[in-house]
């Protein structure tokens, strides 16, 4: 495939545009802490791959807490909230990026396993919303990004064919199932998340250290 017949862009968020990952680390363990359980070495990895669904009926079944799946979401959310709305940071270049897509009429879009409201308040306080195609949440798709479905749905909103569309992520799970699809994928390094660069770059199509990077494949 040719790089240069690329259109448009689905960007993940946590990770790949906002500087998010080592946050949700910390979250990970302020909840176990909260219930009095040891965190496991792995949890963050394990969870990763799941949506705000799983993850929640994850850890009270697993974890045997005294919540509902549904109470558990929102306990999550409510923790994170603070951080989307008033505190998180885009990652380095990610603008300069944005202003290269926007001069070349290059569209893009979000895709994200967030919680919506959140994603949607600090995209609107990193003055990016008002950029984008459309912010898509695995729960609006009704499937995680372990299935094709998210980014199929967000090629629609893109108007375009995957083949015209690169897909820019930093979860090595994602990589896979858009690959698969068919989708041009560009791995990001997050620092946060460093034992699986070595996977994301094996497994993408190219893979950047640099946001920035991404506009030789573009």
């Amino acid at each position: 495939m040719e790089h240069n017949t690329l259109q448009g862009v689905i960007f993940d968020l946590d990770g790949t545009l906002l500087d998010s990952g080592s946050m949700w680390r910390q979250v990970d363990k302020k909840i176990m802490d909260y219930y009095g359980k040891e965190m496991p070495d792995d949890l963050s990895e394990t969870v990763q791959r799941m949506s705000i669904e799983e993850f929640s009926r994850y850890f009270v079944e697993e974890f045997h807490l005294p919540v509902t799946p549904e109470q558990f979401a929102q306990q999550v959310a409510d923790t994170v909230a603070q951080e989307y709305r008033e505190l998180l940071p885009l990652k380095p270049h990610v603008m300069e990026l944005l202003d290269w897509l926007d001069s070349q009429q290059i569209v893009y879009g979000v895709a994200t396993a967030t919680y919506g409201e959140l994603a949607e308040a600090a995209l609107k306080r990193l003055h990016v919303w008002e950029r984008l195609a459309f912010l898509l949440t695995e729960q609006e798709a009704g499937a995680p990004k372990t299935q094709p479905r998210i980014f199929q749905l967000a090629a629609q909103k893109l108007h375009l064919g995957r083949r015209q569309i690169a897909v820019a992520e930093d979860s090595l799970h994602a990589l896979q199932c858009a690959r698969a699809a068919g989708f041009f994928t560009v791995g990001v390094y997050d620092a946060a998340n460093p034992a699986a660069w070595q996977q994301i770059c094996a497994t993408a199509t190219v893979h950047v250290h640099d946001i920035l990077e991404m506009k030789q494949f573009l």
